[in-house]
């Protein structure tokens, strides 16, 4: 079910490239992005989770989460697996106590040519010139510790050897991206027609990359 409050100050929304419920940054300046724990949560608990590159191994994990999360937007384990073995550092696992409770994924791409939902890119083009956030999700019992806003931020600072980074949004969530200085971009008819995949509400985005923008 879709939280009712969409609020830019929510605790959480739904929110990708095929992400939901992401956290929202808890204080922010121009140039940092400052993740804060609640006073309700243990510390010790709140840095259990951390975000590594994901394996062969975490694929079985990866997909139980994204079968959980992504209910009308399935993609196969073998997609997962490819994307890790050909760019593993833009391929992220959020393990808990040795459990997959969250994943990214994220590799360079020709400008504006997104892969087709659930399709294989066979490899990463030589003459690739875009970062390209396909998915970052998170279990619910994950969410609301600031874990989403790292995330991003570990993607982005791969990202920046790229001019720009796109992405998909979808479940309604420009506004989340925005805080990222991602914003609508062009689409021609053969982006549309990806597009279309994602479902009514999907938006083509785009943010310029340099070093100031992904300090933290």
């Amino acid at each position: 079910m879709i939280p009712d409050d969409r609020r830019p100050d929510a605790d959480s929304i739904w929110c990708s490239t095929m992400t939901r419920d992401l956290e929202l940054e808890s204080s922010t300046s121009s140039s940092r992005v400052r993740t804060c724990i609640p006073s309700s949560m243990p510390r010790q608990y709140a840095i259990m989770s951390a975000w590594r590159e994901m394996t062969a191994t975490d694929i079985n994990g990866v997909l139980a989460v994204a079968n959980n999360i992504h209910t009308t937007l399935p993609e196969r384990d073998v997609v997962f697996a490819e994307r890790a073995r050909l760019f593993p550092e833009g391929c992220l696992v959020l393990v808990d106590d040795g459990e997959v409770v969250g994943y990214a994924i994220s590799h360079p791409i020709r400008f504006r040519q997104p892969p087709a939902l659930d399709s294989f890119v066979h490899e990463i083009a030589a003459d690739a010139n875009q970062y390209y956030i396909h998915d970052l999700a998170i279990l619910p019992g994950s969410r609301a510790r600031g874990l989403a806003a790292d995330c991003v931020w570990k993607l982005l600072n791969v990202a920046k050897r790229y001019q720009t980074t796109c992405l998909i949004s979808v479940y309604g969530t420009v506004t989340f991206w925005a805080r990222y200085q991602f914003e609508p971009d062009t689409v021609d008819n053969a982006l549309a027609e990806k597009l279309r995949e994602y479902g009514a509400d999907a938006r083509y985005l785009c943010r310029q990359n340099d070093e100031h923008s992904v300090a933290r």
